[in-house]
C-alpha cells in the first residue's frame, strides 16, 4: 500500500502520529532537544490527551522559538538547501492544528509529510531521480536517493504500527522517529563541518 493510501485510510490517532512523527524527526533543524515533543507522544496514548494537545502544542512552539502564527506550506524557501529545510520545518510546526480533529490533522499529516520527504530530498548528498516527492508517496520509488527511501520507509513503518496496534503502536512508532530524527541530525552536523 503506498504512502498516500496508508494516510487515506488512517484514523485521528495514527495521523497525529504521523504529523507529529514527521516533525520529530526534523527537530534538529529547529534547534530543539530529543525531548521537546515528548509531552504530544504522551497525549496520543489516550482519549483525554486531545483535549490538552492544544495547549502542550503551545508548549512546544515557546520552547522552540520563532513566529508560529497560523502559517501553511505555501512558497518556497530562498537560499540554501539547508535554509529552505528549516523553513519547511518551521512551517510544519507552524500548521499543526490547535484542536486535533481528524479532518485538521488528516490535511497537517499529508503536509508534514511531503515537508519531510521534501526536508530530506534537499539535504541527501546523493540526488534523488524522481521528479518529486508525490511521486514517490505513491509508491513510484525507482532511483530515490538514501535518505529520501529511508524517510519514506519510516512515514510508511508509523502508519502501519498505529494501523495494526492502535495505541500499542505509539511506542515502537517513536522508536522508529528518534531513529530517524539521529540520522537527520549526523547529516546536519556533517554538513556544518564541512561549511566549517
Amino acid at each position: 500500500m503506498s504512502l498516500v493510501e496508508l494516510i487515506g485510510q488512517a484514523d485521528e490517532r495514527g495521523l497525529a502520529a504521523s504529523g507529529l512523527a514527521c516533525l520529530d524527526r526534523c527537530i534538529p533543524l529547529l534547534g530543539g532537544d530529543d525531548e521537546v515533543l515528548r509531552p504530544l507522544w504522551a497525549g496520543l496514548a489516550d482519549d483525554a490527551g486531545a483535549a490538552e494537545w492544544g495547549e502542550r502544542l503551545e508548549q512546544v512552539r515557546g520552547k522552540l522559538g520563532g513566529e508560529f502564527g497560523a502559517g501553511g506550506f505555501t512558497g518556497s524557501g530562498s537560499g540554501s538547501g539547508e535554509d529552505e529545510a528549516v523553513l519547511l520545518a518551521r512551517r510544519m510546526l507552524a500548521a499543526a492544528p490547535v484542536e486535533r480533529s481528524a479532518a485538521g490533522i488528516r490535511v497537517w499529516a499529508d503536509a508534514c509529510s511531503v515537508a519531510a520527504l521534501r526536508i530530506h530530498r534537499l539535504l541527501d548528498p546523493l540526488k534523488d531521480a524522481g521528479d518529486s516527492v508525490d511521486a514517490r508517496r505513491e509508491g513510484r520509488t525507482e532511483g530515490m536517493s538514501p535518505l529520501v527511501a529511508a524517510e519514506l520507509r519510516r512515514q510508511i513503518t508509523v502508519l502501519e504500527l498505529l494501523a495494526g496496534h492502535g495505541p500499542a503502536g505509539l511506542r515502537p512508532a517513536l522508536e522508529v522517529s528518534t531513529e530517524g530524527r539521529r540520522v537527520l541530525r549526523a547529516v546536519v552536523s556533517r554538513r556544518s563541518r564541512r561549511r566549517g
